[in-house]
């Protein structure tokens, strides 16, 4: 295995030495491993999150954690965002406006999170599950989604390297992978591709999102905040996920992999209609 040089490792990967057994022979090399970090939040100096994340993208991160859970209520309400290297990890600060600011406090919530975590520290049930506008309906077919996910390892840099993380695309209507972006949370992925692709103004109308997870509740609700008409996953939804999906009018498919999907909601949406 070639040993790569510090200096051209992508963000959020370290190397080591390890040792390992491989067919009853010991083995040491230098492997690759994704870096864990925990990342603060900070809106106009009061901190709202801190979550394990990959230190890389993390302006689209704040960007899309932010609109998501629904402290922004649009991507003008952020100002600006400052990254600050701590001995504890990572801050990031973000200037916001009064209104956010207001609607944090009035929430007062913690997510001091584990790897991943979508929920946790949310401390009313209301808070869980919010009211969403429908998507306008978006039309894929069956094999351009297949295509997308047989090609997305090629976008996974990280993954490739360290096998521990997971991807977020942002898909075209023909299958083409456009925007890639890697977390080792799923939820934290899918926030730093929403985030990216707001900054860069990109139409929810125009393409769909592909994840390499589960498609849990908080996975599709994310998408339908973004506007997304159809959320494609390479593992099984979760029931309420389905329901959400279904109420807000978002073709959800899982189980995408090794040239098959299961359409949860709409499957017309994919051109999957019964004769």
């Amino acid at each position: 295995m070639m040993v790569r040089s510090a200096e051209v490792l992508p963000v959020g990967v370290s190397q080591i030495a390890v040792t390992g057994c491989k067919a009853g022979q010991l083995q040491t090399r230098q492997d690759f491993v994704a870096q864990e970090v925990p990342v603060a939040l900070v809106f106009n100096g009061i901190s709202h999150a801190v979550m394990m994340a990959s230190p890389a993208d993390l302006e689209d991160f704040a960007l899309g954690f932010g609109l998501t859970e629904g402290l922004l209520a649009s991507p003008q309400e952020l100002y600006g965002t400052e990254q600050r290297e701590v001995a504890e990890g990572i801050e990031l600060h973000l200037e916001v406006s009064s209104a956010c600011e207001w609607r944090l406090k009035e929430r007062r919530r913690t997510l001091a999170g584990r790897t991943g975590c979508g929920l946790c520290g949310t401390d009313s049930l209301s808070q869980v599950r919010r009211a969403l506008s429908p998507v306008p309906p978006f039309q894929v077919s069956a094999e351009d989604v297949i295509k997308a996910e047989a090609s997305l390892r090629d976008w996974q840099h990280i993954q490739q390297l360290t096998g521990a993380t997971h991807a977020a695309a942002w898909v075209d209507s023909k299958g083409q992978i456009l925007r890639v972006r890697e977390d080792i949370g799923r939820h934290n992925a899918l926030d730093k591709l929403i985030g990216d692709l707001v900054r860069h103004k990109v139409s929810p109308s125009n393409g769909f999102l592909c994840i390499t997870s589960r498609a849990s509740f908080e996975m599709v609700q994310k998408a339908v905040v973004f506007g997304a008409g159809v959320l494609v996953a390479v593992s099984a939804p979760t029931a309420l996920a389905i329901e959400v999906a279904q109420a807000s009018n978002l073709a959800l498919a899982g189980y995408v992999r090794g040239g098959n999907l299961v359409a949860y909601s709409f499957p017309e949406r994919f051109g999957l209609v019964a004769v």
